[in-house]
């Protein structure tokens, strides 16, 4: 479950075995037309050492650029490959948010595991046997793949003026709370799921954490300050009539 820019909690569904696999089968013949082009550029740039050639080859083909290809493109396009993009799927953090590059590289590294002992028999033994439909890769990552079209909007009417938000009762009365500071957080939650993750930490530094310090909201252990953040916008705007 996560909370959108405009404040409804939208609950993400897994995306299918079928649309994975189909995505995964398009990934891979786009890898092999890559590999075929670039194999055949290198072996006009080798053509004087072979024994270069063909190792250089064998490392590119079976590891640099596969990996290349997942990595750069899930790590760089928001969790999709053009493959994923085609079937409508993206790899999420396991909580919702946009994955990270550092998850996007821990997930394709296991991909060989996952591929063991024959086409994906322990990935798909992994996806069939977990309540998230994770692949060993997934699992150490902390990712998740969801259907990019099928979030399902769970909300009564409005939620930033009907609903209540799950954390509104830890983060106090907001007493003394500013016009200025509320249109501060409120952007902040706003913009936060779609920006860069240097970007996402620096903000929360600069702009969450003074607001909740002076505000006095707890930080609870293994809650997401983006969390809280909604919260307070949700219950601040809903209280002082600003929606």
């Amino acid at each position: 479950m996560i909370l959108s820019p405009e404040k409804t909690v939208l609950s993400l569904r897994l995306a299918g075995i079928g649309a994975r696999i189909t995505a995964h089968v398009i990934d891979v013949v786009i890898l092999v037309v890559l590999i075929v082009v670039l194999g055949l550029a290198f072996q006009w740039v080798a053509a004087l050492d072979t024994a270069i050639y063909e190792g250089a080859a064998i490392f590119l083909a079976s590891f640099a650029i596969p990996l290349g290809y997942f990595v750069l493109l899930e790590g760089l396009w928001n969790g999709q490959t053009l493959g994923k993009k085609i079937c409508g799927v993206r790899v999420r953090m396991a909580d919702g948010m946009p994955v990270t590059f550092a998850a996007a590289i821990g997930r394709n590294l296991l991909r060989p595991a996952d591929m063991l002992p024959g086409p994906y028999l322990v990935g798909l033994f992994a996806m069939f046997t977990n309540a998230k439909a994770q692949r060993l890769g997934d699992l150490v990552a902390g990712t998740i793949v969801c259907a990019e079209f099928q979030a399902t909007p769970n909300f009564a009417i409005t939620p930033h003026s009907v609903g209540v938000h799950p954390l509104e009762h830890q983060v106090g009365d907001l007493r003394g709370m500013t016009i200025d500071e509320y249109n501060a957080i409120r952007l902040f939650a706003d913009r936060f799921p779609e920006l860069p993750l240097p970007v996402q930490e620096k903000l929360v530094e600069t702009v969450w954490r003074p607001v909740a310090e002076r505000r006095h909201v707890p930080q609870p252990r293994g809650v997401h300050p983006i969390f809280l953040a909604e919260a307070v916008v949700m219950k601040y705007g809903r209280q002082h009539g600003l929606l």
